[in-house]
């Protein structure tokens, strides 16, 4: 038997490298999958991100959300001495909501009237206290005419009740069942 002291180290070294330099090519090519999986995830939740940024705002108005609620207002309609009058009331959230009344006619026969109700509130602070506001519109046209609602640029239903006889707007109380 021969000594070990006379045989050659030298395959056995290369084997050794060789198994050292393949670990470290491995785990440097893990390494680089690590960090190019995490620059992946962080574009894609960057994308994700720039959707959700991308979705379109639509500004509430909050003056149209407060009076969504009202969809029909009440009023006592008048005919007297060739004009139109109705009076009536509305309810609206707070004490400082303000209301505004225009009539609109359209020209034609019989007349439209469109009765074009504005609710306004200027106020930053405001009791939530339901109210009413009060309104009397009159309308110089042919007894046969016909009347809608609008609030705030929006359809409302307008429900009148015909006045009975030797009643006057200045009278006026609307006590509607219903």
């Amino acid at each position: 038997m021969e000594p070990m002291d006379n045989q050659n180290p030298e395959p056995l070294l290369q084997t050794s490298k060789r198994r050292n330099n393949k670990a470290m090519l491995l785990a440097i090519l893990l390494f680089a999958l690590v960090v190019l999986g995490m620059f992946a995830f962080a574009y894609w939740k960057q994308k994700d991100t720039n959707k959700e940024a991308e979705a379109p705002v639509v500004p509430i108005d909050q003056s149209e959300d407060r009076y969504a609620g009202i969809t029909r207002i009440e009023g006592k309609h008048f005919f007297i001495d060739d004009v139109h009058t109705i009076v009536g009331e509305v309810a609206v959230p707070t004490p400082c909501d303000l209301l505004d009344v225009d009539v609109i006619i359209a020209e034609s026969f019989p007349e439209q009237v469109t009765l074009d109700f504005k609710l306004n509130n200027s106020a930053e602070f405001c009791a939530q206290v339901v109210t009413t506001q009060r309104f009397m519109v009159t309308a110089k046209v042919s007894e046969d005419a016909t009347f809608k609602a609008l609030l705030n640029s929006r359809v409302v239903e307008l429900n009148l009740v015909e006045a009975a006889p030797g009643e006057t707007p200045d009278s006026f109380e609307l006590f509607i069942k219903g």
